[in-house]
C-alpha cells in the first residue's frame, strides 16, 4: 500500500511539480524515434520566444476551446466518438492540447486502457499545477514536428531557416497543420492537402486573435 502511494499518486505529483519549473528531458517518444535511427533535434526555449502565431495557429488547429475547458472537451470527445462509430476505418481524436502534452510528456506511443487512464490522471495534475501558459510552453516544446525534430524552434529552423519567434501566419499555420501526421506532411515542401488546410488554420487563427480564444496564454494572472 505504501508503495502504491508513494509512486502511484506522490511520485506524479512530484515531477509534475518539477516540470512546473524546469523543462521535462526526453519522452518515450523521442527515445523509441532515436532506437529507429530519427535523430534527435530539440531546442527549448521560453514562450517568449515562440511566435504567437504558432500559439494562435494551434489553438486553432488542434483545441479551439483550449482556454475555456479544464482539460478535457467533452463536446470534442462525442464527436469523435460518434465519427468513429461511423468510419471505423478513419478514427479522430478528440484531445485536448492538455491531454496531448500529458501524453508526450509522461507516457508511452502505444494506445491502451491503461494509458488512456494515466493520461486523464496527468492532464488533472499539469492543468492544476502548471496552468495554461506553462502547458502551451511544454506543448510547443515537446510535440514531433518532424523525423527527429521536437519542438517549435527546431521545427522552424529546419523548416524555415528562421527561428520561432520569427514564423509569418502562413508558416505558424503550415506547422500547425503538420501536427497529426508529422512523419508524413510537410510544412516545408507541403503537398496540396496541407496547403489548403493551411489556409484554413491561418483564417482560423484570425478568429482566435479577434476573439481572445488564446488570452489564457498570453495574459499573465
Amino acid at each position: 500500500m505504501l508503495f502504491i502511494l508513494v509512486f502511484g499518486l506522490i511520485g506524479p505529483v512530484a515531477v509534475v511539480t518539477l516540470y512546473r519549473f524546469v523543462p521535462p528531458p526526453l519522452t518515450f517518444l523521442m527515445v523509441q524515434r532515436l532506437f529507429d535511427g530519427r535523430g534527435l533535434d530539440r531546442r527549448w526555449v521560453p514562450l517568449t520566444d515562440i511566435s504567437p502565431r504558432l500559439v494562435g495557429a494551434v489553438v486553432a488547429s488542434e483545441d479551439a476551446g483550449f482556454c475555456s475547458h479544464h482539460g478535457f472537451d467533452i463536446a470534442a470527445i462525442k464527436k469523435a466518438l460518434a465519427h468513429n462509430d461511423a468510419n471505423p476505418n478513419r478514427l479522430r481524436g478528440g484531445s485536448t492540447i492538455s491531454q496531448q502534452t500529458a501524453k508526450n510528456v509522461f507516457l508511452w506511443p502505444r494506445r491502451d486502457y491503461v494509458r488512456k487512464g494515466l493520461e486523464a490522471y496527468f492532464t488533472v495534475l499539469i492543468e492544476t499545477v502548471w496552468g495554461k501558459r506553462r502547458i502551451m510552453e511544454v506543448y510547443l516544446n515537446s510535440i514531433e514536428w518532424g523525423p527527429g525534430v521536437y519542438g517549435a524552434e527546431a521545427a522552424a529552423q529546419r523548416n524555415f531557416g528562421v527561428s520561432a519567434k520569427r514564423l509569418t501566419p502562413a508558416q505558424a499555420a503550415r506547422l500547425a497543420v503538420i501536427v497529426p501526421k508529422p512523419l508524413h506532411w510537410r510544412a516545408d515542401r507541403p503537398g496540396r492537402f496541407v496547403r489548403q488546410r493551411a489556409g484554413t488554420i491561418a483564417a482560423r487563427a484570425g478568429v482566435v486573435r479577434s476573439q481572445g480564444l488564446a488570452d489564457c496564454v498570453f495574459l499573465r494572472r
